[in-house]
């Protein structure tokens, strides 16, 4: 079993080597902080958290950068237009600085309730300016950039390997560059390093060229390299950031460092709505809080992940409510399994069985191996657990041990992973054996406090031999899919199969 990734330099998949064994460097473009995030980043973001997960059940360490953007990313994503951030500051009235503070608050709390793991260092842009200044000076000492009107532009006809991450030839960046013919630069498709800070831009530091701000292209350079060294092995993003964003990104690090910039540049699809790229500029987005309110945002990343990370993502209701019957099947495989241990006897697993376990962790790594492809591992896990249903629905004494290990594969695979399972705690609480609460916080709290009332209703009728209108309740209920258990110590409820 070999990883394999495809790399959008080369075009093809290729063997997956870390330049230092045993440890990986990886850098993944951020958010730019002006709104709040919507489904397509989570496509973005969960995607390479997998990736992440997946290298570290591997063995590797793994340094994973993910930046903040917070000053440089103008409208047209090249050297035009209004920065995104001013734009939006001036609109709501805020200082920059105050609403870089909202959004990015705004985009951890949804990572986190998508449960991605932190990156280890998330830089801003704004915190590394003398980065960014000492790259500008590098690179017009090696006569790869001018100094034009107080901005700094970098020379494309000096980096003969121009467009190699994108396939452009010098020929269509000229044609497409003339469009609006910017009379500072030499050719028309020169991008800029430095820009000069107009009179009334907020935004503003001091440079050899005089006040102005970095361009956006610049800062993921400055900032994955001061991090990650001059090589880095992973760089991903999505599809949208191949040009002008990373073809740029290679041009003023190789150009700096004379290195090859990135080892495997890995890129992930977009999200759609009836076919059309889902956007901020297209206001077709659907942010990540909206979606929570309606689905369990573990949901939401179980429906990314059963597409491949390459593959187009096309949102509906009618797609996340499959999504959520998929996970509640698998869920409720779950909960049916730690019921188990808890009264099972010791013993050792049969042998049968540990054959089983390891030909689903076998299947499952086979299919991650390949490209990271999440929606083959998720069959192998929906395969396992009708495997799983049948055992525990035998009849069949099963011992503790084997069933435990069980759970531990579910743990490693979906949890560890796939970050679609949660954790059984030490002592399985009624809230958490009947809900398998992670996501659905608030709706959930009130869906156990109504089941308690009506616990405590049918309790109180039971006592008073009211028994039509307590089989009542049972029978309302169960048409629902809640089924009771009426047991020595009390009633529970759980969500019938």
């Amino acid at each position: 079993m070999t990883l394999k990734f495809y790399n959008s330099l080369t075009k093809k998949k290729e063997i997956f080597t870390p330049l230092h064994e045993g440890l990986v460097t990886m850098y993944v473009c951020g958010p730019t902080v002006y709104d709040h995030p919507h489904i397509g980043h989570a496509k973005s973001y969960v995607s390479f958290d997998v990736i992440v997960r997946y290298l570290r059940y591997m063995g590797y360490k793994v340094r994973y950068v993910q930046n903040i953007t917070d000053v440089g990313h103008l409208t047209d994503n090249a050297d035009t237009g209004e920065d995104k951030i001013l734009k939006r500051a001036q609109r709501e009235r805020l200082e920059p600085a105050e609403l870089v503070e909202i959004y990015t608050r705004s985009y951890f709390e949804d990572m986190d309730a998508l449960n991605n793991v932190r990156p280890n260092i998330s830089p801003r842009a704004t915190a590394h300016i003398p980065e960014q200044i000492e790259l500008v000076e590098k690179l017009i000492a090696k006569g790869f950039a001018y100094v034009s009107n107080g901005s700094v532009y970098f020379n494309v006809n000096a980096f003969k390997e121009y467009g190699k991450l994108s396939g452009r030839k010098q020929e269509e960046l000229e044609a497409g560059a003339r469009i609006e013919i910017n009379p500072e630069k030499k050719n028309p498709s020169d991008f800029a390093l430095w820009k000069k800070a107009e009179p009334g831009h907020i935004m503003r530091w001091k440079s050899p060229w005089g006040e102005g701000f970095p361009g956006w292209h610049l800062e993921c350079s400055a900032m994955s390299m001061k991090y990650l060294g001059q090589t880095l092995d992973i760089h991903g993003g999505g599809l949208e950031n191949i040009f002008p964003h990373h073809e740029c990104e290679i041009a003023q690090s190789e150009a700096a460092n004379e290195l090859p910039f990135v080892r495997y540049w890995i890129h992930n699809n977009m999200v759609t709505v009836n076919g059309q790229k889902m956007g901020k500029s297209l206001g077709n987005f659907i942010t990540l809080k909206d979606a929570f309110k309606k689905y369990n945002p573990l949901t939401v990343r179980f429906f990314i992940l059963n597409t491949h990370y390459r593959s187009p993502l096309d949102f509906s209701n009618e797609a996340l409510d499959a999504a959520d019957k998929g996970l509640k099947r698998l869920l409720n495989t779950m909960e049916n399994l730690w019921e188990r241990i808890s009264s099972a006897k010791n013993g050792s697993p049969t042998g049968v069985f540990s054959e089983k376990l390891e030909h689903c962790r076998k299947a499952f790594i086979e299919a991650m191996d390949e490209d990271i492809n999440t929606s083959s591992a998720i069959a192998v896990l929906f395969d396992f657990s009708k495997e799983v249903n049948t055992l525990l629905n035998s009849g069949q004494e099963v011992s503790k041990k084997c069933l435990e290990d069980i759970d531990t594969l579910y743990q490693q695979l979906g949890g560890d992973i796939l970050g679609i399972i949660p954790k059984r705690s030490d002592k399985e609480t009624k809230a958490q054996t009947a809900t398998l609460s992670f996501g659905w916080q608030a709706e959930d709290k009130t869906t156990e406090d109504v089941m308690n009332v009506l616990i405590d209703t049918r309790n109180e009728l039971r006592k008073a031999k009211q028994w039509q209108l307590s089989d009542f309740i049972r029978n309302k209920l169960s048409e629902i899919g809640i089924a009771l258990d009426d047991k020595p110590d009390g009633t529970t409820w759980k969500k019938a199969k």
